[in-house]
């Protein structure tokens, strides 16, 4: 597992701001992830199950990302070549697919009520990914969507759409690797994905106009780059990456950078399908797919989806341990969503509305669950009071630690209704939250 916040590189003498991380972010609590692109077109990868691990030096000829593939095709032997000779012939470039993408069902309105039904705070869609197409009109490239395929600014549609529906927006750019501008074997290795890669000034200067434009068109209110940026612009200087955190924060005076640029400078720390142990000191993100990939994968089906039960207790979770969670999902290459993904979001939508005072705003406590006992996870609100989200409300009965006793019997509410606690900790669950993949009992403040 790769822990960005650990890959801060030399000190190359760049004066980064000293950033605190916003209060809306450390509230929001849950974003939506989209992986969108011209990879939506292939849209195949090899399924891999949850907990499902391949030999090491399989793990990029097998990737099980969807939108890696443009680099997993040029490997040979691969299952993603084998798959995309059967469906496009042999020697088909994977940069010609750009023509063939028309995106008719893209409905970004739709997608934005759907996000913020499913009770995310904040969208953060891919503008260029790896393999350097852009989603919207640049002046650095003709490999965008804006000129190829769709013909539309579609990051711009998406802006529009998502602050049209009271979110947040936030932008994905692949700082440092653009296969359409570069000229190297398949990355087969995690040094290959690092050294694999660009680093000269004019490159660098390319990256900082593109993302220059992504933040004066946009304001973004994240700006998530991944696996890193090239090193000819980490000196200070005026196409640097400390110029391009000056002038983002002075567009975005409230806006948050994440851990994968290389540098002593980042605003939440990333934790890509993982979760930290306990609860953080720092603000992070765990993010993943509703899949095994971030881009829609053809070959996945339901054994390879999170559960919606799942989905809520990872949130939980995550909020506990002082995190947010970025969801990713993976529409179609013709914009439309699979019904599988709108259907977790839409349970998640539906938990959240009935419970959401226990994420939203909340901080941790002083311990994120309990050793042994029940399954609970905990929030503190910011008037005081104590959530605690018992994760088997089936179970019927809930025994609280016995330093919570005492300040139960004082005042605790399953939502709207008293609870009645024993002298021994314990609780029954009301009949009626015992379906639910978590119920909240609300220890009152102060008490």
């Amino acid at each position: 597992m790769l822990f960005f916040d650990r890959r801060v590189g030399p000190d190359l003498g760049a004066d980064y701001p000293a950033r605190d991380v916003p209060d809306w972010y450390r509230d929001a609590k849950f974003g939506v992830f989209v992986h969108w692109g011209l990879y939506s077109v292939p849209a195949w990868a090899t399924a891999r199950l949850p907990g499902e691990h391949v030999p090491v030096e399989l793990e990029f000829s097998h990737h099980q990302y969807a939108e890696w593939h443009a680099n997993t095709v040029r490997i040979p032997g691969s299952p993603a070549r084998a798959f995309h000779e059967r469906e496009y012939g042999v020697g088909t470039p994977y940069e010609d697919l750009a023509d063939s993408w028309r995106a008719e069902a893209f409905d970004p309105a739709a997608w934005m009520r759907l996000i913020a039904g499913s009770g995310a705070r904040y969208v953060v869609p891919t503008a260029k990914h790896h393999d350097g197409f852009c989603l919207w009109d640049t002046a650095t490239t003709a490999f965008s969507s804006a000129r190829r395929g769709p013909r539309r600014d579609l990051i711009a549609e998406l802006d529009r759409a998502a602050r049209a529906a009271g979110l947040r927006f936030g932008l994905y750019y692949s700082g440092a690797l653009d296969w359409h501008v570069s000229d190297f074997p398949p990355i087969q290795s995690m040094t290959d994905l690092f050294t694999l890669r660009r680093n000269d000034e004019a490159f660098a200067r390319y990256c900082f106009e593109q993302a220059m434009e992504l933040i004066d068109r946009h304001s973004p209110d994240v700006l998530w780059n991944d696996i890193d940026w090239p090193d000819s612009g980490k000196a200070a200087g005026p196409h640097s990456l400390q110029a391009l955190f000056e002038h983002y924060y002075e567009r975005v005076p409230e806006g948050i950078v994440n851990d994968r640029w290389g540098v002593p400078h980042l605003g939440s720390r990333t934790r890509e399908y993982v979760s930290e142990q306990q609860t953080s000191p720092w603000v992070w993100e765990a993010t993943r797919g509703l899949g095994q990939s971030f881009g829609f994968n053809r070959a996945e089906d339901e054994r390879h989806l999170v559960r919606p039960d799942e989905l809520v207790h990872l949130l939980v979770d995550t909020v506990a341990k002082n995190g947010n969670l970025l969801l990713n999902i993976g529409p179609r290459a013709d914009g439309s969503l699979p019904e599988s993904q709108v259907e977790r979001l839409r349970h998640l939508g539906a938990w959240l509305a009935a419970h959401g005072e226990a994420i939203y705003g909340t901080r941790p406590w002083v311990r994120h669950a309990e050793p042994v006992g029940d399954p609970v996870r905990y929030t503190a609100a910011p008037d005081g009071a104590l959530h605690v989200i018992a994760l088997d409300p089936a179970a019927g009965r809930l025994t609280l630690a016995g330093d919570l006793a005492e300040r139960a019997r004082a005042g605790a509410t399953w939502g709207d209704g008293p609870a009645a606690v024993d002298r021994s900790g314990g609780v029954v669950v009301p009949e009626a939250l015992r379906g639910l993949p978590a119920a909240v009992l609300r220890l009152a403040p102060g008490a």
